[in-house]
This record gives structure tokens, C-alpha cells and sequence, in this order.
């Protein structure tokens, strides 16, 4: 995509691809598009950390992606994500307009260091093309419940305020962004109704009815580098 041409290639992920961070910066306030998050390969200092609320009856909505099964209700594929990225409760962390084009091949990875208020949480990212008008298209998208952060087999639940280590899956893609565009992920703690909502009860959510709002921090300091993992394709 970017490109728009097909491509052969010998091997997956691609040999000459290599993995380059993006880290997560603010200034504390990287809440929605007015926010000032930033992405940058430069690993951040002493920063504050971003804080959001996520109320599972007001979950984030899905628009677009790859949905295989809910073509009635949910359309599927790329949409501008501008009005998503209006909510208090979704982070958005952008690199500057790039200098020349840029491509992404291969597996990509959202690293976040996060504490929660509850006992278990869910983290979403989404890897979104930002072009010079400001439209925002969503290439792909992961999630992650906290008690599953270490292992599907063993879950374990989270201690409230403590930071932990997630690493969301976040799909593959092969995109070139073009220069003048911009690399934007969004971090937040729901897609829905893509994803199920996580009720932040600690209890077995096809069984939990009961809500609970839980008060997300996403850190991004020296301690803490959170980051998002591309693989970039020299050209």
C-alpha cells in the first residue's frame, strides 16, 4: 500500500527488514488529537506518563479493520479514525511529516509499560497512515488483556497501580508511508464490538455483569521506554 503495487519476495518476515523503535512521547497530555503526543526514534528521558479513564460502558467503537464476520452491522477495511481520535480515552503519539518515504513490511509490535486501577484491564494499539490533509487511516490493530500479558495458558491477575509490561501483537502489514505523511499509533483499552469489552472486574467476563471503570497509565521515561516496533524496509 502507499505504493499501490504487488511485490513477490522469497521469505517472511523479510530478510533485509530491520526492526527500528518508535518510543512514545508527552508531556503528559497525549489524550485525543489536540493531545501532545509524539513518536520518535529517540528513547525518551524524564517524562510524565499519560493517564485515561476507560468506562467499559462507554467503550471506544470499532471503524474499520480486519473483520471477517460482522459485515451486516460493522464495515470492514480502512477509515479515517479522525473521529476516534477525538475521544479523551484514546492516545495519539505521531512522528513529525516524514522527510521521505518510508516503508513498513512485516510484524508489528506495541510495547507498552502500564498500570491500572483494577485488577485486570485490556490495551489496544493501532497503527494508523496520517496524510498531509490529516486523514488518518488504520492499517492494523492488537489487543491485549492484562491476566493473559505473560501467558494464555496460566492467566494471573494484575495488582492495581503496579506497572507492568505489555506487548501487543499488533499484525502485519506492507505499507509505504509516503513523505509529508505522518506514523501515528493509538493506544487505548477497547475496540468494541471487534474485541470484547473488558468489564476491569477480575471475574470471568463472559459471566460478569457488573462494570467497572478502571484509570489506565501508559509511562514512557528511561525506566519505563514504551514504544512501537516497526520493520523498516530500506529503499
Amino acid at each position: 500500500m502507499g505504493d499501490n503495487v504487488w511485490r513477490d519476495e522469497q521469505n517472511w518476515p523479510l530478510a533485509r527488514a530491520q526492526l527500528v523503535n518508535y518510543y512514545l512521547h508527552s508531556q503528559g497530555k497525549a489524550n485525543a488529537l489536540r493531545g501532545n503526543g509524539t513518536l520518535s526514534p529517540h528513547a525518551p528521558g524524564d517524562e510524565p506518563s499519560d493517564v485515561f479513564l476507560y468506562n467499559p460502558a462507554d467503550p471506544v467503537p470499532t471503524r474499520g479493520g480486519p473483520l471477517c464476520c460482522n459485515a451486516y452491522f460493522l464495515a470492514n477495511g480502512a477509515f479515517d479514525q479522525q473521529q476516534i481520535e477525538q475521544r479523551e480515552d484514546v492516545l495519539v503519539y505521531s512522528t513529525p511529516p516524514l522527510e521521505r518515504d518510508v516503508e513498513v513490511t512485516g510484524p508489528i509490535t506495541v510495547t507498552l509499560w502500564a498500570a491500572t486501577s483494577a485488577m485486570d484491564t485490556d490495551f489496544t494499539a493501532k497503527l494508523v497512515d496520517v496524510c498531509a490533509h490529516g486523514c488518518a487511516r488504520n492499517l492494523t490493530d492488537g489487543i491485549l488483556r492484562a491476566r493473559y500479558r505473560d501467558s494464555t495458558a496460566t492467566p494471573s491477575l494484575v495488582e492495581p497501580g503496579r506497572v507492568y509490561r505489555y506487548t501487543i501483537d499488533v499484525g502485519a502489514t506492507s505499507n509505504v508511508f509516503k513523505q509529508g505523511h505522518r506514523i501515528r499509533v493509538g493506544v487505548s483499552s477497547s475496540n468494541f464490538p471487534r474485541f470484547d469489552r473488558n468489564t476491569n472486574t477480575g471475574q470471568l467476563i463472559a459471566a460478569d455483569v457488573a462494570y467497572k471503570p478502571a484509570l489506565q497509565a501508559i509511562f514512557h521515561d528511561a525506566l519505563y521506554p514504551s514504544h512501537l516496533t516497526l520493520p523498516i524496509v530500506p529503499r
